[in-house]
């Protein structure tokens, strides 16, 4: 057994017996226990410390649910092992969505004649290669569908459309979004899954007519497009669950673009370790000093 453990051991002990027996003085057990004189009078302060930052993670939870330790010790400017030490003592645990939605007709539609053309690439500029995708949002007993366009080098939300129908009009929406929002400086690729809307003959034109190169995941393969999955899975949480507390769509529009607002410019993304649009903005400072 190594010294530390020992050391634990005898310490537990040692407090087992001032418990058991309250009156006999510490002075006496911590000699018999081989521990130095000062240790009878120690007391940790570690459980208060950890009370307090149990109190500070709650806080930082509230506002974004699904976070984890490792972006709640971005979040404080702690160590991510002791936010986990924490958490796993208190049992927080961030909220995590484990419904997915399935597009079962498209499983039984034909490939379509495009690759995955960003398989094997790592964009290192912004607006080189848009990752697109589309949910929808449960609200009054329909469905309200949300399309989003994701730069993949920075990860900001850069086009948007919501629709109550997921047709082709919604994805080309949102693709025609992202380039007003980008003053007109189209990317080189646009990647997407194989989903009906992206396979129109409508969409993959208007891309193309761009000088835009289209790539889609292969079918049945939704890790391939795992960006924009990851997305949805913490915009809902975010955006609330209780969808159907907003009065009407117009209110629901509006909190939508209030927690995409949130995530390009307030939320911590786990591997840039800061919120998408600080990061744009880091790297085009570097790119001006070089």
């Amino acid at each position: 057994m190594s010294w530390k453990r020992l050391k634990k051991n005898r310490r537990d002990l040692f407090n087992l017996v001032q418990e058991k027996l309250p009156s006999l003085p510490r002075l006496i057990v911590a000699t018999v226990f081989g521990f130095v004189r000062s240790s009878g009078y120690y007391h940790s302060q570690r459980e208060q410390k950890d009370s307090l930052l149990k109190e500070q993670v709650l806080a930082v939870l509230s506002d974004h649910p699904s976070y984890g330790y490792r972006r709640i010790a971005l979040a404080l400017g702690l160590g991510k092992k002791r936010i986990q030490r924490v958490m796993r003592f208190y049992h927080i645990h961030p909220y995590k969505r484990k419904a997915r939605w399935r597009k079962r007709r498209d499983e039984r539609r034909a490939a379509a004649p495009f690759f995955n053309q960003i398989k094997s690439e790592c964009p290192c500029v912004p607006n080189r290669t848009w990752v697109s995708d589309f949910t929808y949002i449960p609200f009054k007993h329909k469905f309200i569908y949300l399309a989003t366009i994701m730069d993949l080098f920075t990860r900001e939300i850069v086009g948007w459309s919501l629709s109550n129908k997921h047709t082709k009009y919604l994805v080309m929406e949102a693709f025609l979004d992202g380039l007003v929002n980008q003053k007109m400086n189209k990317p080189i690729c646009v990647h997407s899954d194989q989903g009906s809307e992206y396979a129109s003959q409508d969409y993959t034109d208007l891309v193309q007519n761009f000088g835009v190169i289209v790539s889609m995941s292969t079918k049945a393969s939704p890790w391939e497009n795992g960006y924009q999955e990851s997305f949805f899975n913490n915009f809902k949480t975010d955006l609330g669950l209780e969808f159907d507390r907003f009065e009407d769509v117009g209110h629901l529009t509006e909190a939508i673009h209030h927690t995409i607002h949130d995530y390009n410019y307030h939320r911590i993304h786990t591997m840039l370790k800061m919120p998408p649009n600080q990061f744009r903005l880091n790297f085009e400072s570097r790119r001006k000093s070089v």
